[in-house]
């Protein structure tokens, strides 16, 4: 007997799907285009022998030149190059937090779901705890605790990118209660199929039927939730950075930048104005995306097309 599994679109009919909708194709071109200059950044730098590290001490906060497109920043380092290393650290983080947060959603919603009983009741009371705390102040308490004092090694917490591990370990910590949810309910729909119940005769294991035949079923809802993730992560993460507690320089971020800018909003206000609209456009650019994915995924909206 062969079991076979529903995929509700493959994936040269989601993306034509995906492409039909304005605002989505729009949304995921910009990105395109924006971690494509971010991630040239040293290229772009290369090229125009700009370098985002150097300081002028005698061109400070200036204007839009031949020399640096968009001015310099409050110490006349070259605010293109900075926006670009900057946007690197941030979708980075936001990338990479979203992917930890919905892997362990997903597999705290796969058990949840498939397992029912005390691991089902375990994992969502624990879910819901977690969704009953204020996000943001969480996140600042978290932050705000000196890793020193939990027994890390010194090299590590002195290192420049363990600001960044950090957040990103903080977020995916707090951040898998939505996909886990989302996950639960889809899979509490399936395990009870014809082809779930045909791989159990089988005597498949549980890991394959999981992993195998469940997961990719409760695809769509997954990558809905992990896109917009993304863009919540982006901006959580500027947020903390502003309040200096996120990624500390000399690592650039958009947060940190608009915490660099915030004395010279008066006389320099474009230093806070590319940073804060780069958060602005990333974000929503993300959310739209997941909007689009959400109905390009959705056979009610494909049935009504």
């Amino acid at each position: 007997m062969s079991i076979v599994s529903s995929y509700p679109l493959s994936r040269h009919s989601l993306f034509s799907r995906l492409m039909r909708n304005t605002s989505a194709a729009a949304s995921l071109i910009l990105l395109a285009s924006l971690l494509l200059a971010c991630f040239s950044a040293p290229l772009i730098g290369a090229i125009f022998d700009i370098n985002a590290t150097s300081i002028d001490l005698f061109n400070i906060s200036a204007g839009p030149s031949a020399a640096h497109p968009l001015g310099t920043d409050e110490i006349g380092r070259d605010l293109l190059m900075r926006l670009l290393d900057g946007g690197q650290v941030s979708l980075t983080v936001g990338i990479a937090a979203a992917l930890s947060a919905t892997a362990i959603g997903t597999v705290a919603g796969l058990i949840a779901g498939y397992r029912g009983g005390i691991a089902d009741a375990v994992l969502m009371r624990l879910a819901d705890g977690v969704i009953s705390l204020p996000l943001l102040p969480l996140l600042i308490v978290l932050a705000a605790i000196d890793p020193a004092k939990l027994g890390l090694p010194p090299e590590l917490v002195q290192s420049e990118s363990f600001s960044l591990y950090r957040i990103i370990a903080i977020i995916a910590l707090v951040g898998w209660t939505t996909t886990a949810r989302l996950v639960r309910g889809t899979i509490l729909g399936l395990r009870e199929r014809d082809f779930i119940e045909a791989a159990r005769a089988q005597g498949l294991p549980t890991f394959r039927i999981l992993f195998r035949h469940l997961l990719p079923n409760a695809a769509s809802p997954i990558l809905v939730a992990m896109t917009l993730t993304i863009g919540n992560v982006i901006l959580f993460e500027s947020v903390l950075s502003f309040l200096g507690l996120g990624i500390q320089p000399p690592i650039p971020s958009w947060g940190n930048m608009l915490t660099g800018a915030q004395d010279l909003i008066s006389v320099a206000p474009m230093l806070a104005v590319w940073p804060g609209l780069l958060i602005f456009v990333a974000v929503i650019a993300f959310n739209f995306l997941g909007d689009g994915l959400q109905d390009a995924l959705n056979p009610r909206a494909r049935n009504r097309r």
